[in-house]
């Protein structure tokens, strides 16, 4: 099947004596509403992670919030788990994971996340849920904005507003809920005694909020975001994307139900332009693939309503590579290019990464233990001639009982803890102890000898290994 490409037309010259600008002047965006499987789909992502972002707070784990970032403690508690800053290196490997997932996502079915969980769409579907239900459809929303200031017009873009505010204000609080504690937030909130930071996060991600979502909306997406333009380096001629079918739509142009379009010279396409009303970033998806497009198919949604109810096939606009609408592929083959060497090499390496992660975590040893040397004193002659250095240790316990350590040393024959070897350190919390290490004089050469700490718990639970240093004066 051969394609045939749309070639916009050149915009007229200006007459002479006039200049234009450079810059276009901004349009406000009026989309309609639009229902089918890839709306379905769309809401059902809205649900899902507004139900994760807003719920996930409240949940409790034992005495405690199930995921709180407790920076001023620096502690972070995950379900089960209290990691420390030590632990930054899950935090690597869940970034690492999420980038392999956007690249895997990408190559697959081109920019699936913008148009079906990125915050930014959600929260405009939600805005625009808002608007609908308080300024109408589309027509009525343009004529709205068209008309003269009334009292009709004043209550409803009031409403439209305030709820736009009230829903950014919970969605700030809920952020930060995820570093102050959900139920002791609310009850400052209630009692107006929240803190001075937790009043300006609060109210700076309520403005993003309703600064993104409720005004630039596109504009985020064509001209902030840096995906869009780098989203071709990832696409390929085997890619899933949002594409008109030209070779079947052209020559397109309007036609009653009882016409038959081919025997009129005509393509499938009727030109609605109902594809360019629905589309969120107001892009003509006939003109080809554009960086513009987030791949939300609404435009799928409303062309195979128009087939519908002409009698067409489905399909003029749908989720399809160009490799396939040039050769005219059927489905099996299409999938078969989809799964290519890329694509599986991508999932490889992201299933690794991700087990690998989750056997960390799983296998992790709930202590952490950090050695610094005392700086003021490296090494001493203490009474019964020794050599002594002196140590600190932090000991962290990433559990939430009580623990109690014990700590011991190897490295250098007659080496001995010669200070306090037992320790209790409090649920989830951290101590600083100091260690003294004695060695006989003559013990072993001048110089600074490989040693190791070994601590753990009294019931020998968890333990670690840290490396150190014992020094000998010459």
């Amino acid at each position: 099947m051969k394609v045939i490409p749309i070639v916009p037309a050149p915009p007229d010259p200006p007459p002479p004596g006039e200049t234009r600008s450079l810059y276009e002047a901004h349009q406000k965006l009026y989309p309609r509403s639009v229902s089918g499987r890839f709306a379905s789909w769309r809401w059902a992502f809205v649900f899902l992670t507004q139900l994760v972002f807003y719920g996930l707070p409240w949940l409790q784990w034992g005495e405690r919030q199930a995921v709180l970032f407790d920076l001023a403690a620096r502690r972070f508690y995950l379900f089960g788990y209290v990691l420390y800053p030590q632990d930054f290196i899950y935090l690597t490997g869940l970034l690492v994971i999420s980038a392999l997932s956007l690249f895997l996502f990408t190559a697959v079915a081109g920019r699936l996340w913008c148009g079906f969980a990125c915050p930014q769409t959600v929260y405009t579907e939600i805005f625009l849920w808002i608007e609908r239900r308080l300024e109408g459809d589309r027509t009525a929303r343009m004529k709205l904005d068209a008309g003269p200031w009334t009292g009709e017009k004043f209550l409803r873009k009031g409403g439209k507003h305030l709820a736009w505010l009230l829903l950014a204000l919970w969605t700030g609080t809920t952020f930060v809920g995820y570093f102050t504690p959900i139920h002791e937030l609310g009850r400052e909130l209630i009692a107006l005694r929240m803190g001075s930071w937790e009043i300006f996060w609060v109210l700076f991600y309520a403005f993003a909020t309703w600064g993104n979502a409720g005004f630039l909306r596109e504009q985020v997406c064509k001209y902030m975001c840096p995906y869009a333009r780098f989203q071709s380096a990832m696409f390929d001629k085997d890619t899933l994307i949002v594409s008109y079918d030209a070779g079947r739509g052209e020559p397109r142009g309007a036609r009653s139900r009882k016409t038959d379009y081919r025997a009129a010279g005509l393509g499938a396409c009727v030109d609605c332009t109902l594809c360019v009303q629905v589309c969120p970033t107001g892009i003509d998806i006939r003109k080809g693939l554009q960086y513009e497009c987030i791949g939300c198919a609404a435009c799928v949604d409303v062309c195979d309503g128009v087939m519908d109810k002409l009698g067409y096939p489905r399909g003029l606009i749908r989720f399809t590579t160009q490799n396939a609408l040039a050769e005219g592929w059927t489905g099996r083959a299409l999938l078969r290019r989809v799964l290519r060497p890329r694509v599986l090499v991508y999932t490889a390496i992201l299933g690794a990464i991700a087990l690998a992660l989750a056997m960390s975590l799983a296998l992790r040893t709930p202590l952490k233990v950090d050695v610094v040397r005392d700086r003021a004193a490296l090494a001493r002659i203490v009474a019964g001639g020794h050599i002594e250095n002196v140590y600190r240790l932090q000991i962290m316990n990433a559990t939430e009982q009580a623990q109690t350590y014990r700590i011991e040393v190897e490295g250098l024959p007659g080496l001995v803890v010669a200070s306090d070897a037992r320790f209790e350190v409090g649920p989830a919390q951290s101590r600083w102890v100091a260690v003294r290490l004695q060695l006989p004089y003559g013990g072993a050469e001048p110089g600074s000898h490989p040693i190791r700490f070994l601590v753990g718990t009294a019931s020998g639970d968890a333990h670690v290994s840290e490396k150190a240093v014992f020094l000998m004066p010459r």
